[in-house]
């Protein structure tokens, strides 16, 4: 199998026709069009015009099977999750993830669980020196 693309900018309209493939793969348009439709009410248009966009982006590649087109991801979710976290780290935060991770500390209610799970991590991080 070919290596996976680095993530190109996916809206988040185009996110949602990636959704499905990361979860199951291949599916062919109509299966695709079916979804979004029922999920999205959009049009089988709109979905057409989705997968161009994220085929011109070299976010999924297609395969002719007869009369079917089958659709594969060429960006992985862990990937695509990557560099969404880094964009909005960048836009909301400067890039720096000490004040993200204060912020959302400050906010968020989290159990003795979350929080041991947060201390090991840390923990790891400070005796791997990966955190300067």
């Amino acid at each position: 199998m070919k290596p996976l693309n680095p993530s190109p900018r996916i809206t988040e309209a185009e996110s949602e026709v990636m959704k499905l493939l990361w979860q199951k793969e291949p599916l062919s348009a109509s299966e695709i069009i079916e979804k979004l439709t029922e999920q999205m009410s959009w049009s089988d248009q709109t979905v057409k015009t989705f997968l161009n966009r994220l085929h011109k982006k070299n976010a999924i590649r297609f395969e002719k099977s007869g009369r079917t087109y089958l659709y594969y991801p060429l960006v992985s979710h862990d990937d695509y999750l990557k560099a969404e976290n880094k964009s909005f780290l960048n836009r909301f935060y400067d890039g720096a993830v000490g004040m993200l991770c204060a912020k959302f500390l400050e906010e968020e209610k989290l159990s003795d669980r979350d929080i041991e799970q947060l201390q090991r991590l840390l923990d790891q991080r400070k005796k791997d020196g990966s955190g300067a």
